[in-house]
């Protein structure tokens, strides 16, 4: 299914943190020389404790900062989340985009951090900074260490007042948001739900897109933008979160020493008091562009976020929306009428919204398409009202991805910025509550108010004689709504656990069950019990593998579209009552599922996994419904520049013939394929290949060994695969360089791909060198030499990279790079590469940069052996292998050993210019035929 990217929402960094620095002094300086107030040095009041609620503290300091702290000791990691209280609704005229644009330059670093990227990796962290319309955020989640935390906390205090700001990165930043811009301007979906949203507002700035206009993002003066810092980045408007292993008294005095000395601004925040009128009759947006699929949508205005009608919406956006029981998903999928449907609702301070969307084939008729989208709704509100069973099951969805995420205090961390936007932190457990307590009644009385023609934006006017008009409620009191909430039952602590591959060695419990299948179970205690569960079935040969790679594919999707007993929805309401998140995924040679769950509901999730593992029943509809979706997506790529990019290099690239299931499809052979499958292809291939003769699984987290032991041999200790396995053996092929360009018309935005096969695996002497190197080079964050060159010094991208990788079992690799850019800066673009490139290769790296690289290399390393579900992964992995986690601990002592003479030699070795292909997909022409009329203009 498409992924629904909403309206305006920013997450600006796409990179892992990984680049270099020197040790910074962590010492607190008071260098506030942004504030109105005097520079003094005085010791701060202590901070205020005002409210305890489920394992979360909040205490006030005395310059207005609002501080919460969340201590969880079962991972050791520690999340620094701080959130403003200003986003794009308050943006003026010619300030549109002005937040998100400010939230890039807070970035480019201060007095005392002069080069934020670069620290952030030599720590190790995972950062973002994300802009919305209420708030604007910037985190970091990192090793927890009491060096790591003081440095996140001087970083954040110190860019809250003394950012740079600077015309120069201004100048450069501007182009890289606008290529964002451009690349948000190429999804015909992403721009319709702009122009509805905007055509639903008259006057209020919810109907502007967070990441500006144009003209504004090209043209803001340096001094606007300075002037919207000062006025909104201060104590007093932001809202400090610390989640994770760290000692609360020591962390608290320590926020108080580096924010406690900036001074409480004299200004005044100015109150915004715009409102939209009652909307008094449906409206209407026709969009035309270049695309491959018709979309219709409609939108409703809603209540805001801490209106108490606020939940019952949200279920009813599921009961429109879920899959496969949603109504859009009965009306339009099983009936042919769409190729694919959303429904989903978004709740603000102000005021929230309710939005529908189908996509539609271009040889079927979109009118139908659309009347059917509006009638699903008008029915809800009239003559087809929620049943109990609707609520009941929409409920059950949205509380189990909302209870296992109050499982990570990672996740909550970065949750509160949303409740935080909409008035309160605690709206976050308040909204939980009122969820819980929705009945069938409220969800009828919501959907009977709002649902109505005249609160709607769609395609189409329609003139009313008796306007049926919907006011939609102020926002409440929400001081007094949350004066003396105190939540409900804390989440269950966890164990201190050492993520280090000695310790996990030793805590892994290794075994095989009858058939031969291999099981890894690292039992430990976590926060709220959850546990990881993964089993990855591996079946066939090359030669029974040959032409089976789509039916292959779609026999792992249709595995939990029913079983002998049970109906796809029966499946998946019953997943939704144990709580567990599950996914599938399957091709020619192998089929994985991942399970997260809790303790309790572990032995149900496998006892019902395996059922729908061995006992599928593939309905043919289900097929049908499934092809009409892929072949929609299929067509979308037709035109964008990423898809045809990536298609080419990688038929250039690829040594299988056309039987090899590993061959390279483009998008003519991929429609044929799917549409040639059969549900008769399909069961004959699970019979054909489907057991765990060759299987793998691994447990992670919350569990009893013996328990989980003996129901994984009880379920599948005796299925014996059909077929015997013996892995596809991987291809080295030396192919030609090719440099070519493709036309795609009236795209914004251009891709660039350069990439070639490299002859390696993985216990090559050189391997370490390479890891590091490409780290250095565009595998790292913001500060990697060609984010640097490309993104930060020139402005030419706003998503640039690179990555290599090598087999653990055969000599293949890759070494491949990414950019995404303005058509018209093509040829800036290919000479910086190349000249970054030669750069690398012949001068290669300072010992400065390999000092800080390795730091956030292996600081990054231990952060990601914390996350259950990536320990899991790599575990399984191993079973694979027959590796021990310790050959982890050996990779990272050979990193650590590297000198800079050893990287630059090995990259000299494997990457050689003139063997890497290139691809760029744009709209060239138009770009051209663009700067020749400005000029003659």
């Amino acid at each position: 299914m498409k992924q629904i990217m909403l309206t305006g929402l920013l997450v600006c960094f796409l990179f892992s943190t990984q680049t270099f620095s020197q040790k910074k002094d962590n010492k607190p300086k008071n260098n506030n020389a942004t504030t109105e107030q005097p520079n003094l040095v005085v010791k701060p009041k202590p901070p205020v404790k005002v409210t305890t609620v489920e394992g979360i503290t909040e205490y006030r300091l005395d310059n207005g900062l609002r501080v919460l702290l969340f201590p969880d000791p079962s991972k050791p990691t520690i999340t620094v989340n701080i959130t403003y209280l200003v986003g794009s609704k308050h943006e003026n005229y010619g300030e549109t985009g002005m937040a998100h644009l400010l939230e890039h330059l807070v970035f480019k670093g201060t007095p005392r951090h002069p080069n934020i990227p670069q620290e952030l990796t030599e720590h190790g962290a995972s950062p973002n900074g994300t802009t919305w319309l209420d708030r604007t955020n910037y985190f970091e989640t990192f090793a927890a260490t009491e060096e790591n935390l003081k440095w996140a906390l001087d970083l954040e205090a110190d860019r809250m007042v003394n950012s740079f700001i600077a015309k120069k990165d201004l100048d450069s930043e501007m182009s890289v948001v606008r290529n964002e811009f451009e690349s948000g301007e190429n999804d015909p979906f992403g721009v319709l739900m702009e122009r509805i949203t905007s055509t639903a507002y008259l006057w209020h700035n919810y109907g502007k897109s967070t990441i500006g206009a144009r003209s504004d993002i090209e043209n803001v003066p340096i001094e606007r933008l300075q002037a919207f810092y000062k006025k909104y980045y201060q104590p007093d408007n932001a809202v400090l979160t610390v989640a994770g292993k760290f000692d609360e008294a020591k962390t608290l005095e320590m926020i108080n020493q580096y924010f406690g000395v900036i001074p409480k601004p004299t200004r005044e925040l100015p109150v915004y008091y715009t409102k939209d009128p009652t909307q008094d009759g449906e409206r209407f947006v026709t969009l035309r562009r270049v695309g491959d699929v018709q979309l219709a949508g409609v939108f409703y205005h809603t209540p805001p976020s801490s209106h108490a009608d606020a939940p019952a919406v949200q279920v009813l956006g599921n009961i429109l929306g879920g899959q496969p029981y949603g109504r859009l998903y009965k009306n339009l999928i099983d009936n042919k009428k769409a190729n694919s449907v959303y429904a989903f609702t978004m709740a603000f301070r102000e005021g929230g919204q309710l939005m529908g969307f189908a996509e539609v084939a271009k040889d079927k008729p979109l009118d139908e398409a659309r009347n059917i989208l509006l009638k699903s709704f008008d029915e809800l509100a009239t003559t087809n009202p929620p049943t109990a069973e609707e609520v009941e099951r929409a409920k059950n969805d949205i509380l189990k991805n909302l209870e296992l995420s109050f499982n990570s205090s990672q996740t909550v961390a970065l949750r509160l910025s949303e409740a935080i936007g909409a008035g309160d932190w605690r709206l976050l457990f308040i909204g939980r509550d009122r969820l819980k307590k929705v009945t069938i009644d409220d969800v009828k009385r919501v959907a009977a108010y709002y649902l109505k023609p005249d609160n709607r934006t769609v395609g189409i006017f329609i003139p009313t004689e008796k306007p049926d008009r919907v006011e939609i409620p102020d926002m409440p009191d929400v001081e007094a709504l949350v004066k003396d909430y105190k939540g409900t039952e804390t989440v269950k602590q966890g164990e201190e656990f050492d993520p280090s591959p000695a310790n996990i060695n030793a805590r892994t419990k290794k075994s095989t069950l009858a058939n031969g299948a291999k099981v890894a179970l690292l039992s430990k205690k976590t926060r709220g019990e959850v546990v990881s569960f993964r089993i990855t079935l591996r079946f066939g040969d090359l030669q029974s593998l040959k032409n089976k790679s789509t039916a292959a594919s779609y026999t792992a999707r249709m595995l939990d579209k029913g079983t002998r007993n049970k109906t796809r929805q029966q499946i998946k309401d019953e997943f939704d009552k144990l709580k567990v998140r599950v996914s599938i995924l399957g091709g020619a040679t192998q089929a994985s599922v991942n399970i997260e769950t809790t303790r309790e509901n572990l032995i149900p999730a496998i006892n019902l996994l395996a059922e729908v593992l061995k006992e599928p029943s593939f309905p043919a509809d289900e097929l049908d419904k499934m092809r009409e979706e892929d072949i929609s997506g299929i067509e979308q790529q037709r035109s964008e520049p990423q898809s045809i990019a990536f298609n080419k290099i990688s038929k250039h690239l690829s040594p299988y013939g056309k039987d090899d299931p590993r061959y390279a499809e483009d998008i003519d052979e991929s429609l044929a394929s799917m549409k040639a499958v059969t549900i008769d292809q399909v069961k004959q291939f699970y019979k054909d290949f489907y057991g765990a003769s060759n299987a793998t699984m691994t447990v992670v987290g919350d569990f009893d060994e013996n328990e989980v032991r003996n129901v994984l041999e009880q379920h599948f200790g005796s299925w014996k695969s059909p077929k015997k396995f013996e892995r596809l053996v991987s291809i080295y092929k030396d192919a030609p360089a090719i440099n070519e360009n493709i036309e795609t018309p009236d795209k914004a935005n251009a891709f660039f791909v350069a990439m070639m096969n490299l002859e390696v695996r993985d216990d090559d002497p050189d391997y370490p060198a390479m890891l590091l190197g490409n780290f250095m080079l565009g595998g790292g964050f913001l500060n990697s030499r060609l984010a640097v060159r490309i993104r930060q010094k020139e402005g030419i991208s706003y998503g640039v990279g690179s990555n290599f990788s090598a087999s653990p079992l055969d000599k293949t690799g890759s070494f491949l790079s990414y950019a995404i850019y303005a058509p018209e800066n093509v040829e800036r673009l290919e000479k910086a590469f190349k000249e970054e490139i030669d750069k690398a290769i012949k001068e290669g790296f300072t010992p400065e940069e390999v000092a800080a690289a390795k730091s956030g290399w292996l600081q990054s390393r231990q952060v990601g052996r914390s996350q259950d579900a990536s320990l899991a992964n790599t575990l399984n992995n191993n079973l694979y292998l027959n590796r021990e986690i310790t050959w982890d601990e050996e990779l990272e002592k050979k990193v650590q050993a590297l000198t800079p003479e050893q990287i630059k030699a090995a990259m000299q070795r494997f990457i050689k210019p003139e063997k890497i292909s290139i691809v760029k997909a744009g709209d060239f022409k138009g770009a051209k035929e663009k700067a020749a009329k400005e000029k003659k203009d």
